[in-house]
């Protein structure tokens, strides 16, 4: 008798017919799993494999990861560049010059009639490192603009701001080996298993060598909270409180590690006096945490050897999103959990390389992490591209989510978009496409023709996806590592360096400076550009100089700092105890909670949440497009609570309308206990949904739109009208 495996149909994997694998980086989140493209005897992509000797995911992948090689021939793709007078007239195919001239042209004219701040640049998390650095070079160095941007304000500005105030620079202090050493794990806003599978893997599999306390910090009942100890469904927009008493128990019941406040921080006297009004009695009244819970949180997370925290949007999509980083910087400073092994304060970045635009594209500042408004540093870049350092702004521009106001009010002319689809991402659908018309002149740059911002484009340029090109990653760990150009580029589609390097000679002073051709070259430059001292005098710590393009496939890739002369890179930031202040102390800041969220009244008694599903990546622009991705998730959906469902009569799978003050979306219901009585979830991937509705107020240091807390009513509606409009937004 046969049992078990061996009675069941068996599991084939059809032969696909590689005879060839070239080494990339996974193009999606920022995990940045190593990853082998398997090409067919016709040169064509036809599968993707982990590779099994990289430090990150060790041979695993997710179904984005998995799928991934449909992505180069999928539809959509942009295959010419493309020009047209009016957004509302057809397009017509053009050549590479006339459209760049065309570009360059419209550029100038605008900035000589309004000023030179008239034209924005808007870029992105998806491009190569070595793509950030010219695209900076030609937006600082030529064009002269400073309302310049990437779309990581949407997601990462929080946590680069939080670093920069508590820690003097930006850049993530962990590593994923800190799962391995840690003894508790609180998460706040982070649903790892959805949002980062292969990261919640490496989780899961410490946990299975060593048992250690997880807490998931979330409103919802997500798979992660699922997973946890201890699950806090903390009320929307109040994880300031929670942390406030957190650091009130720890400081009030002598259970801080003293010797390490004194030693390596400032502001402890300030932040106790603050975190006396955040008492666990007070603070569950706010937060929606008993008091007894907060007490026990606290006292475990300070209780052990080594205790990290992480985070992803939960945090950083809020009106406090800085100040919540800041406060759980706090939480583990004041424990001395940085800079050693499992312990760390572990932002669990967006995109696949968001980190790269964070530390070369010079969106706030300079390369390397330079400030504009350090004199000093403005004269080492300009010296190091040959251009007058007056040139330089005195300080940073516009934010991403200040540009478009700045389109409405007339301020800014023409629009320059690269890989970023703000008709899907921003907030306020219905605001963005009215501010999108009143532009003289946009640009997109894409590897997709069909995104929905080219609607509005004068000019479409057809960049090259992800493994079409050469260079560099940065992952959340800050861990760089190799994309090869596994094939040609599409058609007549080109790499963003090319079109960053060729729309460069449309400005006569290109001709005293240099732009690299090749992505080797350009990570020369970055490499010379990262040494250096940094605020405190010590060697800088976004340090390249050991690294090379060959050394980094050589490791599956390495983590700065590596300095010249080393052997690979360096896991952990501050092991020293020492930060990017002059004085090389770490703040502690003292942040007071304020309540300026939209929060459920009468008229719109649900909170609305949003996140991730494991299928898909953002916009969709990809995802949307590979039918095992699609498949799973092909058409917006609300989760809803059961009970509060049937008081309004909504059943399950039915559809409805959802409005809120500055919209209305219609989809279908998922009834689940996952979800409070008070509270609607939806995933943000479709354009047509969830940011027609929410209000994206902003954080008053980083500017990242409150995505997460907003308020809106469920009303019933027509159900075959409701799947007519369905059908004809998929179809859209």
């Amino acid at each position: 008798m046969l049992f078990g495996r061996r009675k069941k149909n068996p599991i084939i994997l059809r032969d696909k017919g590689v005879k060839e694998w070239k080494y990339a980086t996974c193009g999606y989140c920022s995990t940045g799993c190593a990853i082998e493209v398997g090409l067919d005897a016709n040169g064509e992509a036809v599968t993707t494999r982990g590779v099994a000797d990289a430090p990150v995911n060790r041979g695993k992948l997710c179904i984005k990861g998995i799928t991934e090689a449909e992505i180069f021939n999928a539809p959509g793709r942009g295959t010419q560049p493309l020009l047209r007078d009016h957004p509302y007239q057809p397009w017509q195919e053009r050549d590479w010059d006339t459209v760049l001239d065309k570009t360059a042209a419209e550029f100038k004219r605008i900035q000589d009639k309004y000023g030179r701040d008239s034209v924005a640049v808007v870029s992105t998390g998806q491009i190569l490192t070595e793509e950030f650095y010219t695209l900076g070079k030609l937006t600082r160095g030529l064009i002269g603009t400073n309302n310049y941007d990437g779309n990581t304000t949407l997601c990462m500005a929080s946590a680069v701001s939080g670093y920069k105030r508590s820690f003097g620079s930006d850049g993530p202090p962990g590593c994923y080996d800190d799962f391995e050493h840690t003894h508790c794990l609180m998460a706040f806003g982070s649903n790892l298993p959805e949002q980062h599978p292969v990261i919640y893997w490496r989780l899961k599999e410490a946990l299975e060598k060593r048992k250690f306390p997880l807490i998931v910090v979330d409103p919802r009942v997500t798979m992660f909270a699922q997973f946890a100890d201890i699950h806090l469904p903390i009320t929307p927009g109040t994880d300031l409180v929670l942390l406030n008493s957190l650091a009130h128990v720890i400081l009030n019941e002598g259970l801080a590690d003293e010797e390490y406040i004194a030693a390596h921080t400032n502001g402890r006297e300030e932040l106790f006096e603050l975190v006396q009004r955040y008492d666990p009695v007070s603070a569950s009244k706010l937060c929606g945490i008993d008091a007894d819970t907060i007490r026990n949180v606290a006292r475990l997370y300070a209780g052990v050897p080594a205790a990290m925290s992480i985070w992803t949007m939960g945090i950083n999509q809020s009106t406090h999103g800085s100040d919540g980083v800041c406060a759980i910087n706090n939480l583990n400073l004041i424990t001395g959990n940085i800079g050693k092994p499992g312990s760390t304060s572990l932002s669990i970045t967006g995109q696949c390389n968001a980190m790269g635009t964070r530390e070369w594209s010079s969106c706030s500042g300079l390369p390397g992490y330079r400030a504009l408004e350090n004199p000093a540093h403005r004269e080492e870049v300009g010296k190091f591209w040959n251009v007058d350092p007056e040139f330089f702004p005195k300080k940073r521009g516009m934010f991403m989510t200040d540009i478009f106001p700045a389109i409405e009010s007339g301020q800014i002319k023409a629009l320059w978009l690269v890989a970023t689809n703000p008709m899907t991402s921003m907030p306020n659908t219905h605001r963005i496409r009215k501010t999108l018309e009143k532009l003289e002149f946009c640009v997109v740059q894409d590897a997709y023709v069909d995104v929905e911002a080219t609607q509005y484009a004068h000019a479409y340029l057809p960049a090259s996806v992800w493994a079409e090109k050469d260079g560099c990653f940065t992952n959340t760990e800050r861990r760089v590592n190799r994309v090869t150009p596994v094939k040609p580029p599409l058609a007549n589609s080109k790499p963003d360096l090319w079109i960053f390097n060729e729309l460069a000679k449309r400005w006569p002073q290109a001709a005293q400076m240099t732009f690299p051709e090749s992505a080797s070259g350009v990570f020369d430059e970055m490499k010379s550009l990262s040494v250096g001292t940094g605020a405190n005098g010590a060697p800088r710590i976004l340090d390249l100089s050991g690294m090379s393009h060959d050394l980094i496939e050589q490791q599956r890739g390495i983590q700065w700092p590596m300095r010249e002369g080393e052997q690979t890179g360096s896991p952990r930031l501050y092991e020293d105890g020492v930060f990017q202040f002059p004085d090389g102390k770490a703040k502690l800041l003292a942040l007071d909670w304020v309540d300026n969220n939209e929060k459920p009244d009468e008229d719109y008694p649900f909170w609305l949440n949003s996140g991730r599903v494991v299928e898909h990546f953002h916009t969709r622009t990809r995802t949307g497009k590979v039918g095992n991705c699609n498949k799973f998730s092909p058409t917006p959906y609300m989760e809803m609570n059961p009970d509060a469902a049937a008081e309004l009569g909504v059943e399950h799978m039915e559809y409805v309308r959802l409005v809120s003050r500055r919209g209305d979306a219609v989809v279908m219901v998922q009834l689940t206990q996952r979800i409070p009585f008070n509270m609607v979830f939806i995933p943000f991937h479709y354009h047509d949904c969830v940011n027609r509705l929410s209000l994206g107020l902003l954080d008053p240091h980083s500017r990242q739109p409150a995505f997460k807390q907003c308020s809106v009513r469920v009303e019933k509606t027509d159900q075959a009208e409701a799947a007519r409009l369905n059908v004809e937004m998929r179809a859209f």
